[in-house]
C-alpha cells in the first residue's frame, strides 16, 4: 500500500478466481467471494474496558456534533481518491469509530461547482475547490471520546499506508450542533417526518452548504457572534428557504477547534466564535431550487446585517461503490 497515488485496494468480486477464493467467469458474469467459516470472529480476547465504557455516559439518539469535511482530490487522482475514500476511509476513518452513528457522502460535478458563491470566499480559493463532501453525526456528549479515538486511529492509518495524501482539505471541522429548522412539523397523530437524526439516511436528493461569518468584532467579548448569525438564520433566512418547494430542513452548526495533535494535513479551524454552517437538505435536485432558494444568499446576508456569506455550495449524493460523477469533476 502507498500513501500517494495508488492506495491499497479492498477485496472485490473481481479478485475472485475459479477454484480459489471464489467462483466466476469474468466481467459481467455472476461471481462468488467466500470466507472461511472456521475463521475466528475475534482477533484477540476482548478488552474488559469495552464492557465498562459501554455501561456509562450519554447514549441517546441525539446529534451533539458533526464532522463536515470538504475535500479536493488533486488533478489526475480523482478516481483513485474516490475508490480509497469509499472502499476504506469512509469506514476505517469514520463510521467504524465509537459514537459516530450516521454518515453520507456528497459530490459536486463541475456544473454545480460553478453555481457556488462568493467568488472571493475565504473558505475555498478558487471557490470551486472541494468537489467531495462527507458529513457524519456524533452522539451528543461524546465529542471528546470520539475525537480521541479518531486522532489515534488516523495516527495508525498514516504509517500503515491507508491515508491518501494526493488530496487537499478545503473545509474540514468538527462542528457543534445548534438545532434545526423544519419545513414540516410532526404533530400528534400526523404523518411521521424525517428529523435531524434521519437526515443522512433519508434519500435526500441534494445538500447545500451555507456558511455565514459574523463581523470579526462580533466574536469579541460582548459581541453577538454566533448567536447573532443564528438568530437571523432562524428568523429570516430559514422561512424564505424552506418556503421553496423541495427544501426540507436546515441544520445549524458552529466549528469546534481541532486538537493540537491533529493530522498535519488538516489545518486549524478558522471563524471560531463567529461562524455558522447550515446544511440544507433537499428532496429535489439542487439545480431545480437554486435560483429561488440560494441565488441571492450573499445579498440576503448583507441586507440582514448578521454577517457575510463565505460559501454557498450545492451537492448531490454519491452512489457508493461506483465511480459515478468522477468524470464530471473537471
Amino acid at each position: 500500500m502507498t500513501t500517494t497515488s495508488e492506495p491499497g485496494r479492498m477485496a472485490t468480486p473481481a479478485d475472485a478466481e475459479p477454484g480459489a477464493a471464489g467462483t466466476g467467469a469474468g466481467a459481467g458474469q455472476p461471481v462468488t467471494v467466500t470466507r472461511d467459516p472456521a475463521e475466528p470472529v475475534a482477533w484477540a480476547d476482548p478488552d474488559p474496558a469495552y464492557t465498562g465504557l459501554a455501561a456509562v455516559g450519554p447514549y441517546a439518539v441525539d446529534i451533539g456534533s458533526a464532522l463536515i469535511t470538504m475535500v479536493e482530490p488533486r488533478p489526475g487522482h480523482e478516481h483513485a481518491y474516490n475508490r480509497w475514500y469509499e472502499d476504506d476511509h469512509f469506514y476505517a476513518g469514520a463510521m467504524a469509530m465509537p459514537w459516530m452513528f450516521a454518515g453520507r457522502r456528497w459530490v459536486a460535478p463541475r456544473d454545480l461547482q460553478l453555481l457556488r458563491r462568493p467568488a472571493d470566499s475565504v473558505i475555498a480559493q478558487p471557490v470551486t475547490n472541494g468537489c467531495y463532501l462527507a458529513v457524519y453525526w456524533i452522539t451528543k456528549g461524546r465529542q471528546e471520546e470520539h475525537m480521541r479515538w479518531t486522532v489515534a486511529t488516523n495516527q495508525r492509518l498514516l504509517p500503515d499506508g491507508r491515508v491518501y495524501l494526493d488530496r487537499d482539505h478545503i473545509f474540514t471541522a468538527f462542528q457543534r450542533y445548534l438545532g434545526a429548522s423544519y419545513r414540516d412539523a410532526s404533530g400528534p397523530g400526523g404523518p411521521s417526518r424525517p428529523r435531524d437524526v434521519h437526515a443522512l439516511d433519508y434519500p435526500y436528493q441534494g445538500l447545500v452548504v451555507e456558511v455565514v461569518d459574523a463581523p470579526a468584532e462580533a466574536a469579541e467579548p460582548g459581541g453577538t457572534g454566533v448567536a447573532g448569525v443564528l438568530e437571523w438564520l432562524r428568523a429570516e433566512r430559514a422561512p424564505r428557504v424552506l418556503g421553496v418547494p423541495g427544501v426540507a430542513m436546515g441544520l445549524y452548526f458552529t466549528p469546534l477547534p481541532l486538537p493540537e495533535n491533529r493530522m498535519s494535513y488538516v489545518k486549524q479551524v478558522e471563524g471560531l466564535g463567529r461562524r455558522v454552517t447550515v446544511l440544507w437538505f433537499l428532496e429535489s435536485d439542487p439545480r431545480s431550487v437554486w435560483g429561488e432558494a440560494f441565488g441571492r444568499a450573499a445579498e440576503e446576508a448583507e441586507a440582514g446585517g448578521a454577517g457575510r456569506l463565505e460559501l454557498v455550495a450545492p451537492f448531490v449524493p454519491t452512489l457508493p461503490g461506483t465511480d459515478t460523477y468522477v468524470d464530471q469533476l473537471r
